[in-house]
């Protein structure tokens, strides 16, 4: 179990700096600011729960952890297409990193899976 809790800890992590590429990229608009720090916000905050969920009191606590981590992938990934469709991002596809968001997601939601099957 520790090993996979590394690999998605370092996926997010990775994930996480990817992220903070794309935004330095963004448009300095009033729109581009928003999208940016709404995607900064749920994108790394993916990373630091599921951080927190390693130190989980309890199964109960790691469930709601982990779904606190779904729910911030999701969001992320809404920002990331918003980004793609909205085409505000010049020069730069974010192709690669909307399908690392949907494999972090089905990862966080197997372990949920797994996680309330052995409860």
């Amino acid at each position: 179990m520790e090993k996979k809790q590394n690999l998605i800890s370092e996926r997010l992590l990775d994930y996480g700096v990817e992220i903070i590429k794309v935004i330095s990229d963004l448009n300095k608009t009033m729109i581009g600011r928003n999208i940016a720090k709404q995607l900064l916000r749920s994108s790394t905050s993916a990373g630091a729960n599921y951080e927190e969920t390693c130190g989980a009191e309890s199964k109960a606590d790691f469930i709601h952890k982990l779904h606190i981590v779904f729910k911030e992938l999701l969001e992320s990934l809404y920002w990331l297409r918003l980004i793609q469709k909205s085409k505000i991002l010049k020069n730069k596809n974010i192709d690669n990193l909307i399908i690392e968001n949907n494999q972090l997601i089905n990862m966080v939601a197997r372990s949920v899976i797994t996680a309330k099957s052995k409860t």
